[in-house]
């Protein structure tokens, strides 16, 4: 009866005008009841946020971090095509965006990402992240 675990951390990062805040609601599974899990990603201070991609990325154990998608505009993009049954991403309201992870097993362990930037013409930049750790339970 293996248990997994999420554990919510947290970036932060600023540009000199507004604040840019994303966060991720802690979960907990136990994969032998659940097949799939969702991350929320809270986004504070994007007065836009339908118009702005959230990338979503993932850091295997031994592997280097690598994005899986991007969603925005009304669209999601993969970066692999052999992703999008895998993973999944939806918009909800007017600040929250959700990842999907179906067929959760002790391969998904890792690390995953929500990120945000944006650069200005005026050479300001807004970008926050913040980071969900997937791993099995007493680590």
């Amino acid at each position: 009866n293996r248990k997994l675990r999420v554990v919510v951390l947290l970036s932060l990062f600023l540009d000199g005008q507004a604040q840019v805040l994303l966060k991720q609601r802690q979960v907990s599974i136990t994969s032998k009841k659940m097949t799939r899990i969702s991350i929320d990603c809270i986004a504070e201070g994007i007065s836009n946020f339908q118009y702005v991609y959230i990338h979503w990325y993932r850091h295997l154990h031994s592997r280097a971090p690598e994005r899986i998608l991007r969603i925005g505009r009304g669209s999601v993009s993969y970066d692999d095509n052999s992703y999008k049954n895998k993973y999944s991403s939806v918009n909800k309201g007017t600040n929250t965006c959700t990842f999907t992870i179906n067929d959760v097993n002790a391969n998904d362990e890792g690390t995953y990402y929500c990120a945000y930037w944006h650069f200005h013409r005026t050479s300001r930049c807004q970008a926050a992240c913040t980071e969900t750790c997937l791993c099995p339970e007493g680590q």
